[in-house]
């Protein structure tokens, strides 16, 4: 990586261009600084997602997330270069596969509510999925490895999971439930 950084005001974005790691500078409308900013947008809402009671296991698995996208982020910032590794994918389908092996099989679609941490979770898969929009378009234009778009497309379907995790969370040990779509066939199914 290069240098650490020592001074955060450095006005030297003010033109409208950002250093990449590999110390050149490129315009900040760019897709690189885009797909950048959307990874580390979604780093800080897992970082709000930590705030609130879950499971050790699911707060455990998210801290090391962060970390991995950092590493994603990272990655992104040199061209060329490589920091996610394939065992960052393989612990996504990992939890996914254990945390999905515990929910009841979805019968209709769920809405983005129920607790504060769901519904948080649910945001992060939002942010992954356009991060996952970004990398593409990076892709698109310039030579980008497999694996970040791997990642976020990966991660995104886990927080769809630990969404449904986490509304069953109870602090008092009661278990909650997905709050689902009332569509209209279901609503035709009722009378």
């Amino acid at each position: 990586m290069g240098k650490r950084l020592t001074q955060i005001a450095t006005r030297t974005g003010d033109d409208g261009t950002t250093g990449l790691g590999d110390n050149t500078r490129v315009s900040k409308a760019s897709a690189r600084p885009q797909a950048m900013g959307d990874v580390d947008e979604l780093n800080s809402h897992i970082g709000l997602l930590l705030c609130d009671d879950m499971p050790a296991d699911v707060r455990e698995l998210l801290i090391d997330i962060q970390h991995q996208l950092f590493n994603l982020g990272g990655e992104l910032s040199i061209p060329g270069f490589e920091l996610l590794k394939d065992d960052a994918l393989a612990q996504l389908d990992d939890a996914l596969e254990r945390y999905n092996a515990t929910l009841p099989r979805l019968q209709e679609f769920i809405l983005p509510a129920g607790t504060r941490a769901a519904a948080q979770a649910h945001i992060c898969r939002t942010v992954a999925r356009r991060a996952e929009r970004a990398v593409v378009a990076l892709g698109q234009q310039e030579a980008v490895r497999d694996a970040p778009r791997r990642y976020l497309n990966r991660l995104s379907d886990l927080m769809f999971v630990l969404s449904r995790v986490l509304n069953r969370h109870r602090p008092d040990g009661s278990v909650g439930d997905d709050v689902y779509w009332k569509s209209e066939r279901l609503k035709r199914a009722e009378d």
